[in-house]
């Protein structure tokens, strides 16, 4: 079914069509009315009818760029008819135009089929014309056949190539362009994770303290333990502010890495055992670090930090929830793998809680992740019927294996 949508397509030719068709027809008159033909002694000798062959060589300009295979068809015959009259320049010319359009405008197989297809045309012509006349003549005749077939099709073909090379290579920035920007939103993306994790391992095990000492000292009437409260809290103040200029003072200067190498170390646990020691002393829990390396010597930077800080974030959590009890930590490597374990007791406890919002699990499992280890918390049942919450991560200590 013929479609409106084409039909409206093809009844507005493009503007440089219309200009061409008009300059064309034009043209060609002009030479018509001055006697400029290209052959005499033709079938049809009339001057008048070469102006036929013209007229539908100008009408099928107009179709050049919107219907090039047509154009071509009607092209050919007109040009063919033409050869039968005086003959007119601009006919010729027209379909030297023609023949360029239908390559470039056309499909991708009329392009590869349209050059070919000419050169057999002008071999031909040339063997037969040589078979004919028997001299130079006939050789002429080929090139000129070259000339109106052959050479535009051959322009056509290279102005497409680089017009699909243009269009490759503008298609290939578009996509370069939209994966970085897809890269860097997400090197954004795990930068606001790697901020948000420090932030929370840094601050949350003070305020943490805080809030559970000044609920203490607010709900006890004993200016004793009142006193001891107020002394945590400032101790933890003071240490969470250091923390916080630290943090700042990184994200003032633009420094890239978080994680500096005055970072925390596994060397820096036995002061975080003891100052939760002292934090946790009032909830009836008592922290104690348990090191079985065989060789502690220094590991990579990230392992080390991020063992601190699976151990930091246990021990808040063992602040804030663990019922009165033992809350040991324990460090073990076997097999070029740091194992970092914290177990705490599990039930319900009396006195003040902080409320979590597991963002501190969340920030523990993304740490092991990016190191490629294994990571796994919940409640473990022991062999006298009670239960703990365990904390186990095993970190590679090798420095290739921190994924970037």
């Amino acid at each position: 079914m013929f479609s409106p949508a084409r039909h409206r397509h093809l009844a507005r030719p493009h503007r440089s069509d219309v200009l061409i068709a008009v300059i064309g027809l034009l043209g060609g008159a002009v030479l018509s009315l001055l006697g400029l033909h290209m052959q005499n002694g033709r079938l049809f000798d009339a001057p008048w009818l070469a102006l036929i062959p013209l007229t539908v060589m100008s009408g099928v300009e107009l179709l050049r760029r919107s219907a090039p295979r047509t154009a071509l068809v009607i092209g050919t015959l007109a040009l063919v008819a033409d050869q039968f009259t005086r003959g007119n320049l601009a006919t010729v010319l027209m379909f030297t135009d023609i023949m360029y359009a239908a390559v470039l405008y056309g499909t991708p197989a009329a392009a590869r089929r349209i050059p070919v297809t000419t050169f057999l045309i002008t071999v031909g012509v040339t063997i037969g014309f040589l078979a004919w006349f028997r001299d130079a003549e006939a050789l002429l005749v080929g090139i000129v056949t070259g000339l109106v077939s052959f050479v535009p099709a051959l322009t056509g073909v290279s102005v497409r190539n680089h017009r699909d090379a243009a269009e490759t290579a503008r298609l290939r920035a578009d996509q370069t362009a939209l994966l970085a920007e897809m890269d860097r939103a997400q090197a954004v993306t795990a930068e606001r994770a790697r901020m948000a994790r420090e932030l929370h391992d840094m601050v949350a095990n003070h305020l943490s303290a805080i809030a559970i000492h000044s609920t203490a000292a607010l709900s006890i009437d004993d200016p004793a333990t009142s006193r001891d409260a107020l002394g945590v809290i400032r101790e933890n103040s003071v240490d969470g502010l250091a923390e916080m200029r630290r943090l700042i003072g990184l994200l003032r200067t633009g420094a890239a890495d978080l994680e500096p190498s005055s970072s925390p170390s596994l060397g820096s646990l036995d002061a975080l055992v003891e100052q939760h020691r002292t934090n946790a002393a009032s909830s009836g829990l008592t922290c104690t670090l348990d090191d079985a390396r065989t060789d502690p010597g220094r590991l990579p930077a990230p392992v080390e930090l991020a063992a601190y800080r699976i151990v930091q974030e246990s021990l808040t959590n063992a602040l804030k929830h663990a019922a009165p009890g033992p809350v040991t930590v324990r460090l073990g490597q076997t097999g070029g793998r740091l194992t970092v374990e914290v177990v705490s007791a599990l039930g319900d406890r009396p006195g003040p809680r902080a409320p979590g919002s597991g963002a501190g699990l969340i920030g523990m499992r993304e740490r092991v992740a990016l190191l490629g280890g294994e990571f796994e918390a919940g409640p473990v049942s022991s062999g006298n019927g009670t239960k703990t919450w365990q904390v186990r991560a095993q970190l590679p200590v090798a420095e290739g294996s921190v994924k970037p």
